[in-house]
């Protein structure tokens, strides 16, 4: 096979990678002395554009294709889940078309599509080094990203935490991944689950258990390896700290389910509830437990609104966590929807944040009081995401965390030894309704103390506007009707 058949099989990646030069192109040799709202305007058009025909490449084909070994392997769900990926992406770039954080537009429009690019490789990836390269390329971006506001020192302090962190946890992933390599003698998930098979748990396949577990919790922002993640959400810009919250969690629980369900497969163990036996179950159970009481509790008490958002996400991936336990197909299409449907929620709702913080200049509670009567639309579409998240019915947030519940009781349907996890989960998402409503009354039921009449509009711009209505239209529709996605991602042929 030569370089061309691989990008023409490539096609979706190959066009999101053209794009972000012709957008760096762009704002460097003709926008430049535009300016930075007409900048961002043009810079996000073009790159949705190439998303766009990204997702139309990606969702029109159907063949089964897998080169050298697992490093690029293209199916059905790995193609909706990119053209989901791609979606949250262009939702990200309309939603930075307001901001003003910086004059670096190009190279801020380019690291966000090559970001996409790596999520795009790392969900196709069915190999240990093709996985770490693609999640190097993904963290790289997303720490640039965190850092791109320079007036702002939070940014940086976030961004340096962030690296810091994310550099121990790819030393933990990369020697977890050696440890795999030396005792299978392959680098292929399929082909490294057979090399285990009839070892039994070797001492060094625990240490590898463990060390995968720690590089991936880091990814998905699990306790204890979330204290990267408050920091982060506060001080990135808005835009930035979405696309974490979102299109980045996309990619890192799809890969994290893939290389537990494939490449450990036969090392599973058991967590179930006083009958713990050695594999990646107990460790997974674990940390999920922790993420949802850490996660929840510590949420109550923050006043700014972005740290109360990434508490929330930190609970959320407890709730995640739960699909990959239950480890059957069914559960890794429960978790994909929870997912996305999770990342849709969460985009809208860093977007009222944005609009938000730049009217007043604070994400804290207070700032969010009267917007009921400062920007009607604005607050209804913050109403949809919140309850979504605290898993109201019928929104999309509550089918999610009943699919994944559903199938960690039927994972486990003869003695139910799951079923404290999932009365955990039930038990801290009646406790995170708490700390949602807080936010909820500051909008509708507490006076703004100060402006001329108490009632001082919020202007929302026009494409910021459509895309949360947009996002919170998507919130209900899924949640009515969940069965076309679920099929997608379930009818799709995976693993």
């Amino acid at each position: 096979m030569n370089y061309l058949q691989i990008l023409q099989l490539a096609a979706p990646e190959t066009v999101v990678v053209i794009t972000a030069l012709v957008v760096l192109a762009a704002d460097l040799l003709a926008l430049r002395e535009q300016p930075v709202r007409i900048r961002f305007g043009l810079g996000a058009a073009i790159a949705s554009v190439g998303c766009l025909l990204a997702i139309f490449l990606a969702v029109g084909r159907h063949d089964h294709v897998n080169i050298a070994n697992g490093t690029f392997v293209v199916d059905s769900l790995t193609n909706v889940v990119k053209a989901a990926i791609l979606g949250l992406t262009i939702f990200t770039l309309v939603l930075s078309t307001s901001s003003k954080f910086t004059e670096h537009v190009g190279e801020y429009l380019a690291l966000i599509l090559l970001a996409t690019v790596g999520m795009m490789f790392l969900v196709s990836a069915e190999d240990l080094l093709m996985i770490f390269i693609s999640l190097e390329l993904l963290s790289l971006s997303l720490y640039v990203l965190t850092a791109f506001n320079k007036r702002n020192i939070r940014a940086a302090e976030a961004a340096l935490k962030y690296f810091l962190f994310g550099g121990m946890a790819a030393a933990f992933t990369l020697f977890g991944m050696s440890l795999l390599y030396g005792m299978s003698g392959s680098t292929n998930l399929p082909e490294i689950a057979k090399g285990l098979a009839g070892k039994g748990l070797d001492p060094l396949l625990i240490v590898a258990i463990v060390t995968t577990v720690i590089g991936f919790g880091f990814k998905v922002a699990a306790v204890p390896f979330h204290l990267w993640a408050p920091d982060a959400y506060e001080g990135a810009p808005t835009p930035s700290a979405a696309f974490i919250a979102t299109g980045s969690k996309v990619a890192s629980f799809f890969i994290l389910a893939k290389v537990m369900m494939i490449g450990f497969a036969g090392a599973e163990g058991s967590g179930v509830w006083r009958g713990f036996i050695s594999g990646w179950m107990p460790a997974v159970a674990v940390v999920a437990a922790l993420s949802m009481v850490l996660g929840n509790l510590t949420a109550i008490v923050q006043t700014s609104v972005k740290r109360l958002l990434a508490y929330s996400a930190i609970a959320h991936a407890g709730y995640m966590l739960l699909g990959v336990l239950a480890n059957t197909e069914t559960s890794q299409a429960s978790l994909l929807f929870y997912v996305i449907t999770y990342a849709v929620t969460t985009l809208g709702a860093f977007g009222v944040v944005q609009v938000v913080e730049e009217a007043t200049g604070s994400d804290a509670l207070e700032s969010f009081a009267g917007l009921s009567r400062r920007a009607p639309v604005l607050s209804l579409c913050l109403l949809v995401f919140l309850l979504s998240l605290a898993g109201i019915p019928p929104l999309a947030g509550f089918i999610g965390k009943f699919f994944v519940f559903s199938a960690v009781v039927g994972a486990e349907a003869k003695h139910l030894g799951l079923l404290w996890l999932v009365v955990l989960a039930i038990a801290m998402s009646a406790v995170s309704f708490y700390y949602y409503l807080r936010v909820l009354k500051a909008a509708y039921v507490t006076d703004r103390t100060n402006g001329a009449d108490g009632t001082d509009v919020i202007k929302v711009p026009v494409a910021m506007l459509a895309v949360l209505v947009v996002l919170a239209v998507l919130v209900v529709v899924m949640g009515c009707a969940p069965a076309g996605l679920m099929e997608l991602l379930s009818g799709a042929p995976g693993h």
